[in-house]
């Protein structure tokens, strides 16, 4: 059986570093490649970072219902397509998802009990704040935005299966490794159906 891992958190939180992490350790999950009409950017390659569509073809997307959840985000939509999950899931890989609070909402009216959820926080808006300014990708309007949407985002941490304090890498590593070995443990409708009538044949 395979499973759903949804993973939020606020900007500089290191949930890169953290499914680096995975990656270098398990190879059995497909992580979720997001769509976007947003232009592509020097270094960015299409089906690595984003798969890259015209409004058109995302419009198209949304009324064909090819996403599991979508945003418009500053004029560009962001979504996450539904059929290369579906077809991970098939071939018994787990699908590890890195979706913002609004798209988990959305995730979680879709999906109901059918994943499960962690949400990766620094200790405090503090220590979050000093990662931020580390990391010198970003200027002051930035960094006081992710800060402000930060603060809301923090906010959601109730509606989550779990959450992870990430104050020490290696210990907020081995917390995510145990969820994801649990995701592929988790009773989905789809799987547990399929395995009830396979019980029954004997199979």
């Amino acid at each position: 059986m395979a499973g759903i891992l949804l993973i939020s958190g606020p900007s500089g939180a290191g949930k890169s570093t953290l499914l680096e992490k995975l990656a270098s350790e398990f190879d059995d999950f497909y992580f979720s490649i997001s769509s976007t009409t947003r232009k592509i950017r020097a270094g960015e390659k299409e089906g690595v970072n984003y798969y890259y569509l015209s409004q058109e073809e995302f419009e198209n997307g949304i009324k064909n219902d090819e996403f599991l959840e979508y945003a418009n985000v500053h004029g560009n939509y962001y979504g996450t397509p539904v059929k290369p999950i579906y077809d991970a899931l098939t071939n018994g890989k787990n699908v590890i998802l890195d979706i913002d609070v609004q798209g988990f909402r959305i995730v979680k009216d879709k999906l109901g009990k059918d994943f499960l959820s962690v949400f990766i926080t620094p200790q405090s808006e503090k220590v979050l704040k000093e990662r931020l300014y580390n990391r010198g990708t970003e200027n002051e309007e930035v960094i006081a935005k992710r800060l402000y949407n930060a603060t809301a985002e923090v906010q959601a941490i109730g509606r989550y299966d779990f959450f992870i304090i990430n104050d020490d890498l290696d210990k907020a590593y081995e917390q995510l490794k145990l969820l994801y070995k649990a995701a592929s443990l988790k009773v989905l409708n789809s799987n547990i159906k399929e395995f009830i009538s396979n019980w029954k044949k004997g199979e």
